[in-house]
C-alpha cells in the first residue's frame, strides 16, 4: 500500500476562528496565495460600497449592480448535464460544480454550485461577507439533483470562500468546495475561487505523445515526492521551494538521468503531510504548499518540452474525516458507504468511496479527467486498487458483507473502474493508467472487452517482493533459493507489468536499498548494482523511487530532503552513473522494450547452475539481429572462462558491465569481440568463453 499506516489526520483543522475578531480595514485586491492565506486573518472588514469594489466590472449595456441580488438564480447545468449526473456518466463535472468566474447581466462575478442532497440550507461564506451564513444564499435545483448553486456578483480571483450547510439532521458544517481548485495553505482550511487560465507551450510533445507512452516504448519512471525531493532547509519542515523552484532543479535532474517518465506522489491538496498526499481534501486542486495551479502546469509544461512525461498519482480508493472535507458532506454519508462493513478503511483510519452511488462515480472520474484534461497529465498511477477493489481487505471474518454472489470482490469497484479506463482511453488514448494492485486478481491490465479492468499496466508487486527477498540472502545460500528469482518469469505475461522499486519499500523500518544487501561495503553495492541491472532488463517498464538512483544509506524522511551530500563519494556516484547509463541502455537496445509485454521478448539461455549462482536469458526484439544475452553472476566469485552455450554463430559484444570501474566495481570487463566457437554446449550449436565479474551483470549483443 501506498500510504502509511494508521494515519491520525485531526478531526478538525482550523475553521476560521479569526473571523471573531472586531471589524479590520483589510483593502481587498486580486491575491496571490500568500495573500490569501494572510487575509485570513482579518475577515470582518467592513463592506465596501458595491458600486466601487474592485470586483465589479460593468460591460456595455449591463445593469447596474444595486439591481442584482446577493445571490443570483443562475445555472450552467443542463437537463441533460443533470440526466448524465444522475445516470453516472458525466465526465466533466468540473466545468459545472465548484466556483467559476464569469459574468451575469454584464456584471463580473462567481457562480457556485455545490452538490449536497441533504442538506436543508446551504450558502456561501468568506472574507467577502464576514463569514455571515446567511447574506449568500444559494438555491436548490428544482429537479430533486441535490445541487445548490446561484451567482455572486463582484466576486473574482482569489477570494475565500466556503459552504455553510445545515442538514436536514440539524447538523451545522462548514465544508470546502469539493471541486475548488486551489486553497489556502495548511492549516488553513477555505477553498479559493481561482481560474486554470494558462497557456501551454508543449504542443510538439502533445502531438507527439501517442508515440512516447505505447506499451512497446522505453518506459523508465522516477518517482519523487517534491516536498523532501530538495529542500531550502533539510531541518525545517515547514519550509519548502516552489513549484518553479523545482522545476529549475527537478527537470535538468530527471532529463539528465535519462528517465522518460516522472512519477510525482499525490500533488492534490491535502491537510497532513504524514500521508505523503495520499489522505485529501482538494481533489481538484494542486497544493498550494508549493504555488499555483498555474505554477503547476508550467512545471509539467517544462518536462514536457524536455520530452519527459508526467504521471500522477490518483487516489479513488479512500479520503480523511476533516472536519472541511468529504466525510458526511451535507450530515450524511454523501460520498462514502453508508455501513461503515464497506465504508471505513482500517488500515488508514479513512473512508471509502461510495462506488454504488452514480454521482460519487462521478465525481471520481470527472477528477482524473481533469488531470489530463487541464494540467496534460501523461497518466495517472491510481493508488490500493485492491482495497478498492476486495470487500474483506484489511478486515477479519465477520467483519465484512459478501456481495450480492457470496463473493468478496466489491461489484460496484470493479464496475466503476471498468467504466474509468474505458472513458480514459475513449477521450485520451495516448496516455497510460496505472494500477497499484498486489493481488493476482485476473486482468487488471487486460482490456475491458477480455473480461479485464482495463489498466494499461499494473505494478508487479510480486516480483518486488521476491527479488529483494532473494538479494537479502547471503550469496553462499542463494543456491538454495534460485526459485525466487526465477518464478517471475512464470506470470510475466499474464499482465502488463511494471517493476517497482517504490516508495513503500524504503520507509517504516524496512531501511534504504543499500542496507537490504548483505556484506561488506563493496559487496552491498555490488549486489545493488546487480540488481539494479537485473531490473532493466527484466521484463517490463521500470519505476525507481527517488534516493534509489545514488543509494540512499537512510530511509526516506517526508521532513527533510534526499541525501545529496552522498554523491561526493565514489561509490555512491557511480551507482549514479549506472543508472544513468542503464536508462540509456534501455531506450537504445530494441530488445529490452519492443516485446517487453510478450513472451517473445524472453528465453533462458541457463537457469541450472545453482552451485554458481549463474542466470543466463535472452530478451529479443522484432529484429532478430538486435538479440541480447545476459548473465548475472549472484556470488563474488568472479569466472575468468566462462562458458556458455549459444544458438548464433556470431560474434558477440560486452555492451554492459555492472562491474566496470566507473560504477565502483572491480573493473573484470570482457573488451575484445567475444567469438563463438562451432562446439555444441548445453544443447546449443556454439559456445562463447567470457569473463565473469563477481556480484554483476554482464549484456553482450550480436555483431
Amino acid at each position: 500500500m501506498a500510504t502509511p499506516k494508521k494515519v491520525q489526520t485531526p478531526k478538525k483543522t482550523d475553521t476560521s476562528t479569526s473571523r471573531k475578531k472586531k471589524p479590520g480595514t483589510a483593502e481587498k485586491k486580486n491575491p496571490s496565495v500568500k495573500k490569501a492565506t494572510s487575509s485570513r486573518g482579518n475577515t470582518n472588514r467592513p463592506p465596501k460600497a458595491q458600486n466601487d469594489a474592485p470586483g465589479w466590472q460593468l460591460l456595455p449595456g449591463a445593469v447596474r449592480p444595486e439591481a442584482l441580488k446577493p445571490v443570483e438564480p443562475l445555472s450552467l447545468l443542463t437537463d441533460f448535464d443533470i440526466e448524465l449526473f444522475q445516470a453516472g456518466h458525466h465526465h466533466r463535472l468540473y466545468e459545472k460544480l465548484g466556483s467559476h468566474i464569469l459574468s451575469y447581466q454584464g456584471i463580473s462575478g462567481v457562480y457556485f454550485a455545490v452538490w449536497a442532497p441533504d442538506a436543508a440550507f446551504v450558502s456561501v461564506i468568506g472574507n467577502f461577507n464576514h463569514w455571515d451564513r446567511f447574506s449568500h444564499t444559494l438555491h436548490p435545483r428544482w429537479d430533486q439533483s441535490g445541487i445548490w448553486e446561484g451567482f455572486i456578483p463582484g466576486l473574482g480571483q482569489g477570494e475565500l470562500y466556503k459552504y455553510y450547510i445545515r442538514g436536514n439532521n440539524g447538523e451545522h458544517l462548514e465544508k470546502g468546495d469539493p471541486y475548488a481548485n486551489h486553497w489556502e495553505v495548511r492549516p488553513h482550511t477555505a477553498s479559493i475561487v481561482w481560474d486554470l487560465e494558462y497557456t501551454w507551450s508543449d504542443t510538439t510533445w502533445m502531438r507527439q505523445r501517442h508515440k512516447i507512452n505505447r506499451l512497446d516504448q522505453p518506459i523508465s519512471v522516477y518517482e519523487v515526492h517534491l516536498g523532501s525531493w530538495q529542500r531550502p532547509d533539510k531541518h525545517n519542515e515547514e519550509v519548502y521551494y516552489s513549484y518553479q523552484q523545482i522545476t529549475e532543479r527537478l527537470v535538468p535532474y530527471v532529463k539528465d538521468l535519462g528517465f522518460t517518465h516522472v512519477e510525482l506522489m499525490p500533488v492534490m491538496e491535502h491537510p497532513f503531510d504524514g500521508s505523503w498526499g495520499y489522505q485529501q481534501t482538494g481533489y481538484f486542486a494542486p497544493t498550494s504548499r508549493f504555488g499555483t495551479p498555474q505554477q503547476f502546469m508550467a512545471m509539467i509544461d517544462a518536462f514536457h518540452r524536455e520530452k519527459i512525461g508526467v504521471i500522477l498519482d490518483w487516489v479513488p480508493s479512500h479520503f480523511p474525516f476533516d472536519a472541511h472535507g468529504l466525510y458526511r458532506f451535507d450530515g450524511s454519508h454523501v460520498y462514502e458507504y453508508q455501513d461503515m462493513r464497506k465504508g471505513f478503511q482500517p488500515d488508514w483510519n479513512s473512508y471509502i468511496f461510495n462506488y454504488g452511488r452514480n454521482e460519487v462515480r462521478c465525481f471520481l472520474s470527472s477528477n482524473a479527467l481533469f488531470w489530463l484534461d487541464k494540467f496534460h497529465v501523461d497518466g495517472l498511477r491510481v493508488d490500493a486498487v485492491s482495497s478498492m477493489i476486495f470487500l474483506d481487505y484489511s478486515r477479519p471474518h465477520g467483519a465484512w458483507e459478501p456481495n450480492r454472489y457470496g463473493g468478496r470482490e466489491n461489484l460496484e469497484a470493479l464496475e466503476f473502474l471498468r467504466e474509468l479506463n474505458k472513458t480514459i482511453y475513449q477521450e485520451y488514448p495516448d496516455v497510460q493508467t496505472i494500477a497499484e494492485e498486489s493481488t493476482s486478481y485476473y486482468g487488471v491490465s487486460k482490456p475491458v472487452f477480455m473480461g479485464g479492468l482495463g489498466f494499461g499496466m499494473k505494478w508487479m508487486m510480486g516480483w518486488m517482493h521476491d527479488t529483494l527477498g532473494y538479494f537479502k540472502r547471503d550469496p553462499y545460500y542463494r543456491q538454495w533459493h534460485q526459485n525466487q528469482i526465477t518464478f517471475s518469469i512464470l506470470y510475466a505475461f499474464s499482465e502488463n507489468f511494471m517493476l517497482p522499486l517504490s516508495h513503500d519499500e524504503v520507509v517504516h523500518g524496512k531501511s534504504p536499498l543499500i542496507y537490504k544487501m548483505p556484506g561488506d561495503e563493496w559487496q552491498r553495492f555490488a549486489n545493488l548494482r546487480l540488481l539494479y541491472t537485473y531490473m532493466f532488463t527484466h521484463p517490463g517498464t521500470k519505476l525507481l523511487f527517488m534516493g534509489g538512483e545514488f543509494a540512499q544509506t537512510g530511509e526516506w524522511n517526508y521532513k527533510s530532503e534526499l541525501q545529496w551530500e552522498l554523491l561526493q563519494y565514489g561509490l555512491h556516484k557511480g551507482v549514479q552513473t549506472l543508472i544513468r547509463d542503464l536508462n540509456a541502455l534501455y531506450k537504445k537496445q530494441p530488445a529490452l522494450y519492443e516485446k517487453q509485454f510478450s513472451h517473445e521478448g524472453f528465453a533462458w539461455n541457463d537457469l541450472s547452475n545453482h552451485q554458481d549462482c549463474v542466470l543466463i536469458y535472452y530478451r529479443q526484439g522484432n529484429n532478430p539481429q538486435d538479440t541480447l544475452l545476459v548473465l548475472l553472476n549472484m556470488t563474488p566469485t568472479p569466472h575468468e572462462h566462462y562458458t556458455v552455450g549459444v544458438f548464433a554463430s556470431e560474434s558477440w559484444r560486452e555492451i554492459f558491465n555492472s562491474d566496470a570501474p566507473q560504477y565502483g566495481g572491480s573493473g573484470v570487463c570482457n573488451t575484445q569481440v567475444l567469438k563463438a566457437h562451432k562446439i555444441p554446449y548445453h544443447g546449443k550449436e556454439n559456445l562463447l568463453h567470457l569473463r565473469l565479474p563477481p556480484l554483476a551483470a554482464v549484456v553482450l549483443r550480436q555483431e
